[in-house]
C-alpha cells in the first residue's frame, strides 16, 4: 500500500474510533487529531442549547388559569394550551407581568417615547358665522300707529342708507307736527325749539321736519329711511300692522366683517387667549382658508353642554360667508416652556385617576398612575409619573392594564401573607364554612363561595379550588353547605385537603339512630342520644379514618365517618371523645 493509502487508512480509523492516529510519511510525523473534540464542540453547543430552550412548567387555558394540565392541549373552550416557564421574575415589584414575543406580536403592542418638548396647545373645534353685532342695527317704533307702506319685502334683501323702509301713520306724530306749526304762527323761538326737538325724539327724519317749516301743512304718514346699509334680518311687520314702542319690526347687519362663534371643551378654555391667530375652513369651500383672530373668550361655561364660547372676528370682504354657516377652526394658541407629554391614544382613564402601560423590556408591562396636566389634540402634558426616555404603550394598552392590575393585587396578598407570616401568625391550613358554587369533576375542581377567613385576612369571596385526591368527587354537588379545610400546596396555589359535610335537619335523627345502634347502647355510660342530637351532624368525605377500626365491620355501608359535634371550625373532637 502506497504513502497516501496508509494515510487515509489511519485517519478514517481515527475518526471512527475516536482516538489519535500517528502516520509517518517521507520521514515526517503528522499528528491527525481525530473528531474527538469536534465531537466535544458539538456537544457543547447541544448543551448551550438545551439550557437556552427551557422546559414549561405546565399548561394553562388562556382564560382559566386555573385550568392546569401537564402537557399540551385543549381548554374547555376549545382553545389551546399556553405553555407557562419558570421566569425567574420574583423579584418584580407588583402588577408587572410578562408576555412572549408572540403574544405581544399578535395583540399589535406598539410603544412610544415619553419625550420632553414645548407642548403644542392647538385647539381644533367647530363654530357658526354670525353677524358683527357691533354693527348690528334694530329697528323699533316709538310712537304706536300703523304700517301704511312697507318698502323692504323680504330678509336678506340689501338696503342702503337713508333707503326708506317703511311710512306710518300715528296721531303721535300729527300732534307733535302741529305744535310745531302752532310755535312757527306764533314765531316764539323757544316754542319752536321745543317742537323741533320733539320730533327728532320721535324720529321723524330731518327733511320732514323742513318740509314742515317751509310749506307749514301737516303730513299724515311720516316715511322712516335706513340708517346704514347692509342686509335686511328680522322682518317682522307686514303692511297694516299696528305697532308700538318696544316691538321688533327689522334688523340691518354688515357683511364685510363678521364673527364666528366657537364652542372648546371646558380643559381647553385655558389654552385659548385673546390675540390668538385662528385658522377657518368651510366644507362648501375645502380649498379656500380664512386666517383672523380671537377676539373674545367668554366668561362663562355652558351649564348644559359644558362648554366655553370663544369669538373670532372675520373679514368678509367678498360676502363669501353667510350668517349660520357651519364652520371647523383651530386655534393656533402658543405655549411657553418645556414638558413631558405622551400621545394621548396611550392615556387608560377610570373614573378618578389616569393610567399608562409601562414597557419595562424583554416582554415586561407593568400599569402605573400618572398626573396629567393639559390636554392637547394629539398629545397629553404629564406632570409626574414618568421620566423622559421611558417607553409607553400606545395600543392594546387596556388589556395589559387590565392583567397589571389583577396581578398587583395578587402579589399585594402575598405581600400580606409574608408579612403576617413573619410573627408567625400564620396557619398552613384553615377551616371555613362555604358553599358549592360548581363542581368540574374533570378537572377535579369545584368553585366555592367561602366566608372571610381572618387567619389569612382574606375576604369572603368566590373562588376556584383544586380537591384533594382523597376526597371523592361523586359526593360534592352543587347548592351543598359545608366546612372546607384548606391548604396552601405551592406559591398562590390552595387546595381543598378536607370536606365536611352538613346534613340536612330530617336527617340527623336517623344519623343519630344509626350512630346509638353501632354503639350498643353506651347512652348508660353517660353519653345520652338526645345529646348527640343536639349537635349538628358532618360526614366526613375524605379517607376513611382509624376510628372505624373500633366499631368492626361496617356490613357494606360506605366508607364515611359520621360525626356528630359541635363542628369549631377545625375538625371533630366529639368522636374522639366518643371512641373513648
Amino acid at each position: 500500500m502506497n504513502p497516501m493509502g496508509k494515510y487515509l487508512l489511519v485517519t478514517s480509523l481515527g475518526v471512527l474510533l475516536g482516538v489519535s492516529g500517528t502516520v509517518v510519511m517521507d520521514g515526517n510525523s503528522f499528528i491527525v487529531d481525530s473528531v474527538k473534540n469536534i465531537a466535544a464542540e458539538g456537544d457543547g453547543k447541544n448543551g448551550k442549547g438545551q439550557e437556552e430552550e427551557r422546559e414549561p412548567l405546565y399548561w394553562v387555558a388562556p382564560m382559566d388559569p386555573n385550568y392546569k394540565r401537564d402537557k399540551p392541549g385543549k381548554s374547555p373552550m376549545g382553545m389551546d394550551l399556553v405553555p407557562v416557564y419558570e421566569d425567574g421574575d420574583e423579584g418584580d415589584s407588583p402588577g408587572t407581568v410578562k408576555i412572549s414575543p408572540g403574544v405581544v406580536n399578535n395583540l399589535g403592542v406598539r410603544t412610544a417615547t415619553v419625550e420632553k418638548g414645548v407642548f403644542d396647545t392647538t385647539v381644533r373645534t367647530v363654530g357658526y358665522v354670525q353677524y358683527d353685532e357691533d354693527s348690528l342695527v334694530h329697528i323699533h317704533p316709538r310712537v304706536e300707529g300703523w304700517v301704511e307702506q312697507l318698502f323692504v319685502k323680504a330678509e336678506g334683501e340689501r338696503v342702503t342708507q337713508g333707503k326708506p323702509l317703511y311710512s306710518i301713520y300715528s296721531p303721535t306724530l300729527v300732534n307733535a307736527q302741529e305744535e310745531l306749526l302752532l310755535a312757527l304762527n306764533r314765531d316764539n323761538p323757544g316754542l319752536i325749539s321745543a317742537a323741533m326737538a320733539r320730533l327728532r325724539a320721535l324720529q321723524v327724519p330731518e327733511e320732514a321736519i323742513q318740509s314742515l317749516r317751509q310749506n307749514r301743512q301737516v303730513s299724515q304718514t311720516i316715511t322712516l329711511r335706513a340708517p346704514q346699509s347692509g342686509v335686511l334680518d328680522n322682518l317682522e311687520v307686514r303692511e297694516g300692522m299696528f305697532v308700538r314702542p318696544g316691538v321688533s319690526m327689522m334688523s340691518i347687519g354688515v357683511l364685510d366683517r363678521v364673527w364666528v362663534v366657537g364652542e372648546v371643551f371646558e380643559r381647553q378654555a385655558a389654552l385659548i387667549e385673546e390675540g390668538d391667530r385662528v385658522r377657518m375652513t368651510l366644507d362648501y369651500l375645502p380649498d379656500r382658508k380664512w386666517d383672523g383672530v380671537v377676539d373674545y373668550v367668554y366668561p362663562n361655561i355652558d351649564e348644559k353642554t359644558r362648554t366655553a364660547r370663544v369669538r373670532m372676528r372675520f373679514s368678509n370682504e367678498d360676502m363669501a360667508l353667510k350668517p349660520g354657516m357651519f364652520a371647523q377652526l383651530t386655534v393656533l394658541s402658543e405655549s411657553d416652556g418645556e414638558s413631558l407629554q405622551i400621545p394621548r391614544e396611550s392615556l387608560i382613564r377610570t373614573g378618578d385617576q389616569a393610567r399608562v402601560v409601562l414597557a419595562l423590556g424583554d416582554g415586561k408591562f407593568k400599569s402605573i398612575e400618572v398626573n396629567l396636566g393639559r390636554v392637547g389634540w394629539e398629545k397629553v402634558e404629564v406632570i409626574s409619573g414618568l421620566e423622559e426616555g421611558e417607553r409607553i404603550v400606545t395600543s392594546a394598552q387596556f388589556l395589559l392594564d387590565s392583567e397589571s392590575s389583577r396581578t398587583s393585587d395578587f402579589r399585594r396578598m402575598e405581600h400580606s401573607y409574608e408579612a403576617s407570616g413573619d410573627n408567625d401568625s400564620h396557619e398552613e391550613t384553615v377551616w371555613v364554612a362555604a358553599s358549592i358554587e360548581n363542581v368540574m369533576p374533570n378537572h377535579r375542581m369545584v368553585t366555592l363561595a367561602h366566608d372571610a377567613i381572618e387567619a389569612w385576612q382574606w375576604p369572603a369571596m368566590n373562588m376556584d379550588f383544586s380537591v384533594d385526591e382523597s376526597i371523592e368527587m361523586e359526593s360534592l354537588k352543587s347548592g351543598m353547605d359545608i366546612h372546607v379545610e384548606i391548604g396552601e400546596v405551592g406559591e398562590g396555589e390552595y387546595h381543598v385537603m378536607a370536606v365536611h359535610v352538613e346534613a340536612r335537619p330530617e336527617e340527623e335523627s336517623d344519623m343519630t339512630e344509626m350512630n346509638h345502634d353501632q354503639h350498643g347502647g353506651e347512652s348508660e355510660s353517660g353519653h345520652e342520644p338526645s345529646e348527640h342530637a343536639s349537635h349538628a351532624s358532618h360526614t366526613d368525605l375524605s379517607a376513611p379514618m382509624d376510628a372505624h377500626e373500633g366499631h368492626g365491620d361496617s356490613g357494606g355501608m360506605p366508607q364515611v365517618n359520621e360525626r356528630h359535634d359541635s363542628h369549631d371550625g377545625h375538625g371533630g373532637h366529639g368522636a374522639e371523645e366518643h371512641k373513648q
